[in-house]
């Protein structure tokens, strides 16, 4: 009997529990690493909160206590009214997160809340870029709250990644004996139903863009950004639109930066065309023309 064929599945089996277990050990382990102790979260935006009376030549007004509106969501509040420019505060969240190493990744949202509006938000993130629209504006005498929304992110350690490296290797040298090495082939789409845009066929259900033999991948908000831009060719899209019809009701803080940030990537993925164009309608939004 070849015993070496006989245990081939065991050992696939026994290398599969070991990538999970490493695997979700890993995970635990950077995560109770990267957590960050409630009461020191507490203290960092107290401070914070008193750095910006300060800088509003506010010393006698005090710093309610701190909530905690979900995991990672922490709301600041005041005793008084007071007024600030916008920069300040996008300065002080900066310098205080990293003199702290609070977190790298944050959006910051500022309420009225006597009129429960957003008059001011901004984003800091070290993967899709910043968003800090608005900077310079003079925020009037009011009763403002501060929400700040920590992203979380894991990185793994390269000994971990090397901890998985060594069974994964081992169950693809299984798999290509068994099966053999397959040709990679170009992804096929059956589906015929697209959108000419110039020289671009757009499959809307895949998330793709084709020119030529070329696939170029678009992301879910893309996709949908340029399915509203097709259906109204030559004609101005409203921002407000763009923002309600893409992001919804996802309950996360949506400016108007963020559909620039989109266009923008849009205008890159159909630069092969010259005859596409998105002209921007200062004020309202957004033409997309094939000439």
């Amino acid at each position: 009997m070849n015993y070496f064929a006989y245990m081939k599945p065991f050992t696939l089996v026994g290398s599969l529990i070991i990538i999970s277990v490493i695997l979700i050990s890993a995970v635990a382990f950077i995560n109770k690493k990267n957590e960050i102790p409630g009461k020191h979260v507490e203290v960092v935006l107290r401070d914070l909160g008193h750095q910006l009376l300060l800088s509003a030549n506010d010393s006698s007004s005090r710093v309610l206590p701190v909530k905690k509106l979900n995991e990672n969501t922490y709301q600041i509040s005041f005793q008084n009214d007071f007024g600030f420019i916008s920069d300040t505060l996008i300065n002080l969240v900066q310098r205080t997160f990293h003199k702290n190493a609070l977190a790298t990744d944050y959006i910051v949202n500022l309420r009225n809340c006597k009129q429960n509006q957003t008059v001011f938000a901004f984003e800091i993130n070290s993967q899709s870029g910043d968003l800090t629209p608005c900077r310079g504006r003079t925020l009037e005498v009011a009763c403002y709250v501060i929400e700040i929304e920590l992203l979380q992110k894991t990185k793994f350690k390269p000994f971990l990644l090397t901890l998985l490296i060594i069974p994964l290797l081992f169950v693809g040298f299984y798999v290509k004996n068994k099966f053999g090495k397959k040709e990679e082939k170009e992804q096929v789409f059956v589906n015929t139903d697209y959108i000419q845009l110039g020289s671009f066929r757009f499959y809307a259900d895949n998330n793709v863009l084709k020119i030529g033999n070329n696939n170029i991948a678009l992301s879910e908000k893309e996709t949908k950004a340029l399915k509203i831009f097709a259906e109204n060719i030559n004609q101005v899209v409203e921002r407000e639109k763009l923002m309600k019809e893409i992001w919804g009701d996802q309950g996360i803080v949506v400016i108007s930066r963020n559909v620039d940030v989109l266009v923008s990537k849009l205008r890159k993925k159909l630069s092969d065309d010259n005859s596409i164009k998105f002209i921007n309608v200062p004020g309202r939004g957004y033409k997309f023309i094939i000439e």
